[in-house]
């Protein structure tokens, strides 16, 4: 008997890579569908909330409140290893951006976001604007916010648009940790239970390396999600957040893990302490 899992991510290219196996029935699944839903990581995040899918894809930040319901899938993360969201500005950097951010309003891509905890890491004391992630760069651009905080192509075309980086957060928590900056994973809900957890790691698994090993074509179905970038530019974002940490976290990724959600709680941005368990 056939089953359907609904498999939700960002339509985006890393993320199309990532299911291209699944997407274009390259993988033998035996009786497991799956149906892909796409939306913005914000409005996963909010989904999730409500445990209406069996997978999906997350920000580490939202796991923090839904790690009763959900469980990591030890494939699918979305590793910043020295790079990451991005603090954009129509100003020049200051010599110190983290004191020049107090009071300043800033375009966030959503409250649950890992680029928005790492922004609170950084620097607490600003006004946050939510704006959604496609259409911060114009409102940086039409002064209705200060500085904004890029995710997805926006971290690689930023300048572009005449806009000036104020810091990369993925490579101030490499120089403030030593450990990559865990940004998004996949995750499973719990009431699935062991046996069909198992199965739908293996495959989502299965997806990642088979792009890893097949790159052309899976680059060709990514593009279509590109918005516009380009294929040398689509080619270096997939490269930046569907790699070795992609096939499993490791255990340098699940300590990563662990450590953001500890500086987290200590910070007092997450209401619990939360101990990562991570499945498959």
């Amino acid at each position: 008997m056939t089953r359907t899992i609904h498999v939700a991510h960002s339509p985006d290219s890393d993320d199309a890579f990532m299911f291209y196996a699944l997407a274009a029935g390259k993988l033998d699944t035996g009786d497991l569908r799956y149906e892909h839903e796409l939306s913005d990581i914000e409005s996963l995040n909010r989904r999730a909330l409500d445990a209406d899918l069996e997978v999906s894809a997350v920000s580490i930040h939202a796991y923090a409140h839904l790690h009763r319901t959900y469980a990591l899938l030890s494939s699918g993360s979305s590793m910043g290893d020295g790079y990451g969201p991005r603090l954009v500005s129509k100003a020049p950097a200051p010599s110190d951006p983290r004191e020049a951010l107090r009071g300043l309003r800033v375009a966030i891509p959503g409250t649950l976001t890992t680029a928005c905890l790492a922004l609170r890491l950084y620097q607490p004391a600003i006004t946050e604007v939510v704006v959604p992630f496609d259409q911060i760069e114009d409102a940086v651009h039409r002064g209705e916010v200060d500085v904004g905080l890029l995710i997805h192509e926006g971290q690689l075309t930023f300048a572009d648009d005449g806009l000036q980086l104020w810091e990369d957060l993925g490579a101030w928590w490499g120089r403030e940790t030593g450990f990559p900056l865990p940004l998004g994973g996949n995750v499973v809900r719990r009431d699935l239970g062991a046996e069909l957890t198992a199965q739908v790691a293996r495959d989502l698994r299965a997806s990642i390396e088979y792009a890893l090993a097949h790159r052309q074509p899976a680059l060709e179905h990514a593009k279509q999600f590109n918005r516009g970038i380009g294929d040398e530019r689509t080619d270096a974002f997939v490269g930046m957040y569907v790699n070795d940490w992609t096939v499993d976290y490791g255990p340098r990724g699940r300590e990563a893990v662990q450590l953001l959600l500890d500086r987290a709680f200590a910070a007092g941005l997450i209401p619990e302490r939360v101990v990562a368990q991570f499945v498959g």
